[in-house]
């Protein structure tokens, strides 16, 4: 029995140095984890760091981009309304020479074209 005793002791003596072993080995891939996931972490912010500064610079292109193409509209734009306005302008003095060329004639038609603007808005009241 006295072996049986000592068998058991042994066991135990074993066991418990198995768990201690176990719990500094846990230890030690808790801290071999933490030190990957950190370098993993540095990684991966590094990466968030880079695509930011390349969006960044895209957007700034593409700001430019588009700053071009208003100023090249409001160009245009402006060009547009400068035409619009000349030939305006000339319409306007080609109708005034026409009156004064013919003031009866114009007369004439003025007021035929608002008995018939006025016929059709007192038909519609209707």
């Amino acid at each position: 029995m006295a072996t049986t005793k000592a068998a058991r002791a042994a066991v135990k003596n074993d066991l418990n140095t198995l768990k201690d072993d176990l719990k500094i080995l846990g230890s030690e891939e808790k801290a071999a984890l933490r030190e990957k996931a950190s370098a993993a972490d540095a990684r991966v912010r590094a990466k968030a760091a880079e695509a930011e500064a390349r969006l960044r610079e895209q957007a700034d292109v593409l700001r430019e981009r588009a700053r071009g193409y208003y100023d090249e509209a409001r160009v245009k734009g402006r060009e547009y309304y400068d035409d619009a306005s000349e030939r305006f302008d000339e319409a306007q003095r080609y109708l005034t020479e026409r009156v004064q060329e013919r003031p009866i004639q114009s007369t004439a038609i003025a007021l035929g074209v608002g008995v018939v603007l006025g016929l059709l808005l007192a038909g519609r009241r209707r």
